[in-house]
């Protein structure tokens, strides 16, 4: 047999310098181009892949509030991860609106759509407040009864949205709209403490004195908590409508009257959901329409006591 050469010690050592030498040019030589690549795709738009909102339910296949949320935590991670990589996020629209096909009731979007709207990375614009308006309108008509969703609704147009208006008309005239709605949120139930602000801006900054002057007495009536009674007594004095703040203490004696004389047992707030009660047989037929013990409603029951600036609707 032939031996094989004895290898040389030394070459190794040398053969390791090599590799390694050629193995640092490679990554040198390679890392500018793959650097670039990988920013190339950061800075690329997403792809958006739910279908369209039209079949998006059909694709769901019955599993509708399941898809609903799925869909919902896949926009939270989206919105935290463009902030995160401060990249706008021109997607939102669209998740939005697939939201809404599948539960146009979802009432988690409403409390955030105005947020992710106008504080969309890296920043919001007046079209984005303007969308998120009618994001908003769209939310008290499918949930007209909840007085969240209009408060929240007020409160974005009266004091968060003029900010991205550029027109001062038109911020003041989104300012009163939004006054008017967080009175009307406190019908609804909504804390009584927001018609202090909103009758604040009625009453100072719009001139509607009537219009405060409602708010305030609906509010007087509404509370049971008597300092913001007495707080909203003040109001009242200073709209020079002391007598307008006597008849609502009149009409809560009535109603309060009523309430321990029929249904003493239920909550105050329920019985005014209620409606007055009244017998069946004394109001049967027409004749019975207009009698004050057959009334369908609070605002006719009462409508004797209170002056008109205050029984008529705002």
């Amino acid at each position: 047999m032939t031996a094989l050469p004895a290898q040389n010690p030394r070459s190794r050592p040398l053969g390791v310098a090599l590799l390694l030498l050629a193995t640092t040019l490679g990554v040198a030589r390679l890392q500018p181009r793959l650097a670039a690549t990988m920013t190339a795709i950061k800075l690329r738009e997403d792809v958006y892949l739910a279908p369209p909102p039209t079949i998006l339910r059909a694709a769901t296949l019955g599993y509708v509030a399941a898809a609903t949320d799925l869909l919902w935590a896949k926009l939270l991670v989206e919105y935290g991860i463009h902030w995160a990589e401060r990249r706008s996020f021109p997607d939102l629209n669209r998740y939005v609106d697939s939201l809404l096909t599948l539960d146009p009731k979802y009432k988690l979007l409403y409390d955030y759509v105005d947020t992710m709207l106008v504080y969309r990375p890296i920043h919001g614009t007046e079209a984005d407040a303007r969308a998120a308006r009618v994001y908003l309108e769209r939310g008290v008509a499918e949930l007209p009864y909840d007085p969240e969703v209009w408060k929240h609704y007020g409160q974005f147009i009266a004091f968060l949205a003029p900010s991205f208006l550029s027109s001062d008309a038109e911020r003041n005239q989104w300012r009163e709209e939004g006054a008017r709605v967080l009175t009307h949120a406190v019908e609804l139930g909504a804390d009584v403490d927001l018609t202090l602000a909103a009758t604040t801006m009625l009453g100072r900054r719009f001139g509607e004195r009537d219009a405060a002057i409602r708010a305030l007495s609906r509010a007087y009536a509404l509370t049971e908590n008597e300092s913001i009674r007495a707080e909203i007594s003040a109001k009242l004095e200073i709209l020079q409508a002391g007598q307008v703040r006597d008849r609502a203490e009149e009409v809560i004696q009535t109603i309060e009257a009523q309430w321990r004389k029929d249904l003493p047992f239920v909550p105050r707030g329920e019985y005014l959901l209620l409606g007055p009660i009244h017998d069946a047989a004394t109001c049967a037929g027409p004749a019975s329409a207009f009698r004050r013990e057959c009334a369908t409603s609070w605002e006719e029951a009462t409508a004797a006591q209170m002056p008109s600036s205050v029984s008529a609707a705002p």
